[in-house]
């Protein structure tokens, strides 16, 4: 062969199960499965802030997700867990340190599930590893995603290595207004250095886990008037409380409102700069999410949607992004009755943005390209399924001037496969995180 496999030393990845680096891994391992993917030149250089100090990966069809469009043959450059450069191959310099021929792979950009509670409900736990839902009052927005998370849950491992290298995560539905929400990257061991943005959104619930949860405890809400009831007092009480707090700036006379962290964490909410995440699936919920929005004025995405396929025109005339999913799941509940796989491609059709989500661990992380591919098969454009795990999700959610597509400046975030990633059977040759090979 013209070249052999370098096992060049790549920065020790250590978590709960295991501590390695590349050198342990054998050449022969590198050849084959993922292998066809070759190290030509080089070594890996760990920069200062997390990832190579140059790396460049040639003969990649590139699916950037940006105008650009996708690349048939084309090379990436990766400098200081950044793309530094992507174009049509051959480029114009030589590379300067490690280069990987892709061999003809579909890179893409690394997949962002925007809804989930990875690190939230830890893997094979009961009521230890479960800290999504502070069921013991209706009313916390006070609670953050980040004082949560197990990023050492092996989960974690499992969806990186699937390709999903950022999500959102954050309680769960019991509460008609549960805590802040949190994105961040899949690879790392202290969940502050994986941080995207926190919080990204506020959690707010609709419909029936609200009221199953409640009713069993013979506490409101036990309808949904009274759910729609609690958040709205929730944000006129915020509001009057940051109007007092502006007063009193402007005024020396007037004293400042008594701290109340309620309201302190609602203030981003009612004054516009925090987006709220609906969690609503009948169309009846999420109409009441609408009002509630128009009512105050709020920023807001639908989480779920399921019979968002039934009013779908509407959505798109107001403007509103739905994450759809989980696809791969029963009817386990009465307000899943409308639940098709269809609905991804119907929203999209209508003209309003969409992701698609697993809700993990409702469906376990590493099957997001697969409910991708099945909205596929249920009428979504191929193109648009790949946007729905890349780019839509990352601009609905705010954090694609990160991630979420392929662009220099933005985090060397990337997935490279052999052929269509939305198989069943596709499984990347290589994943990386801020330039870090996983």
């Amino acid at each position: 062969a013209p070249w052999t496999v370098s096992t060049a030393a790549f920065p020790a990845v250590a978590d709960k199960h295991t501590a390695f680096s590349r050198e342990s891994r054998p050449a022969a391992a590198m050849a084959a499965g993922r292998g066809s993917l070759y190290l030509l030149s080089g070594k890996g250089i760990p920069s200062g802030k997390g990832g190579f100090g140059t790396m460049r990966i040639i003969h990649a069809r590139i699916y950037t997700m940006e105008a650009a469009g996708v690349i048939p043959d084309g090379y990436l450059d990766v400098q200081d867990g950044r793309i530094a450069a992507v174009g049509a191959w051959p480029p114009a310099d030589d590379a300067a340190g490690e280069v990987l021929d892709a061999k003809g792979g579909w890179l893409l950009p690394g997949f962002v599930d925007a809804h989930t509670h990875l690190g939230m409900w830890e893997d094979g736990l009961g009521f230890e590893g479960d800290d999504g839902n502070e069921d013991t009052d209706p009313c916390t927005p006070q609670l953050r995603a980040v004082d949560a998370i197990n990023p050492l849950d092996r989960c974690f491992e499992e969806a990186r290595e699937a390709g999903v290298t950022t999500v959102v995560t954050g309680p769960g539905s019991a509460n008609p207004i549960g805590g802040q929400l949190c994105a961040l990257k899949t690879w790392g061991r202290r969940v502050d250095d994986m941080v995207v943005k926190a919080p990204v959104a506020m959690k707010m619930a609709l419909g029936e886990n609200p009221k199953t949860v409640y009713h069993g405890k013979s506490q409101a809400p036990v309808t949904r008037m009274a759910t729609a009831a609690i958040i709205r007092e929730a944000l006129a009480r915020a509001a009057r409380y940051g109007a007092d707090k502006k007063r009193a700036a402007e005024d020396e006379d007037v004293d400042e409102p008594e701290y109340d962290i309620k309201c302190e964490a609602l203030l981003p909410v009612v004054e516009g700069r925090l987006p709220v995440h609906f969690h609503a699936h009948r169309a009846d919920d999420i109409f009441t999410a609408q009002r509630l929005a128009k009512e105050f004025g709020l920023r807001y995405v639908i989480v779920h949607g399921t019979e968002a396929h039934l009013c779908a025109d509407l959505l798109a005339q107001d403007g509103v992004p739905v994450l759809c999913g989980p696809l791969l799941c029963d009817r386990s509940k009465p307000e899943l009755r409308q639940l098709t796989p269809a609905n991804p491609g119907i929203v999209r059709r209508a003209g309003a943005a969409i992701g698609i989500i697993t809700d993990h661990p409702v469906i376990p992380l590493q099957y997001l390209g697969v409910c991708a591919g099945l909205a596929v098969r249920e009428g979504l454009p191929h193109e648009e399924a790949l946007r729905a795990i890349t780019i839509g999700p990352a601009q609905i959610c705010g954090i694609d001037d990160r991630v979420g597509s392929i662009r220099v400046g933005k985090d060397a975030d990337l997935v490279l496969f052999p052929g269509d990633p939305l198989t069943v059977a596709a499984r990347p040759r290589a994943v990386f995180v801020g330039g870090h090979r996983i």
